[in-house]
């Protein structure tokens, strides 16, 4: 169980610089579409941040494993518990070229990883509901991937409109 509290301690920092990423890109574009599909990210980071959060609570205090929708029901955005942005090497590498295809670009760099860690996180799970939600966690990550690829393929923000936000 020590080792799944530690892999989500390193889930949640991961999503939080993501989270950070995703709000810093949104204020420097200046297409609207953009600025639209970077915000539905940061959000989508924000409820894995508040998910991995309060499954990790409850492992610490001898619980079970939470279901996903369980976990983000608690949200810990209200209760107080702070997200302190701080610059990190996806918006260093923003801030160095501030162009959406760079933004984009970083982004994919970024949900490769995330895919390649839950996807190993996933493997090595062993209770059925920590498979679960690492589960639902890989597809969204999955999901962003694709989200960002079709974005740099089309260089456009258009798929905003495609995409359910």
């Amino acid at each position: 169980m020590e080792k799944a509290i530690e892999n989500l301690k390193i889930a949640v920092r991961t999503e939080i610089e993501g989270y950070d990423f995703y709000i810093s890109a949104s204020n420097i574009m200046e297409d609207k579409h953009a600025k639209t599909v970077f915000r539905h990210l940061a959000k989508e980071e924000l409820e894995h941040i508040n998910a991995l959060t309060a499954i990790s609570k409850s492992l610490e205090t001898g619980g079970d494993w939470l279901a996903y929708k369980d976990a983000v029901a608690l949200d810990f955005s209200k209760s107080g518990a702070p997200i302190f942005l701080e610059e990190n090497e996806l918006t260093k590498k923003l801030k160095q070229n501030r162009t959406e295809l760079n933004a984009i670009t970083i982004a994919v760099e970024a949900e490769e990883k995330a895919v390649d860690f839950y996807s190993g996180l996933l493997k090595a799970g062993r209770e059925p509901e920590e498979k679960t939600v690492l589960g639902k966690i890989l597809d969204m990550e999955k999901n962003h991937l694709k989200l960002l690829r079709w974005e740099r393929e089309t260089d456009n923000c258009s798929l905003v409109t495609d995409y359910a936000i």
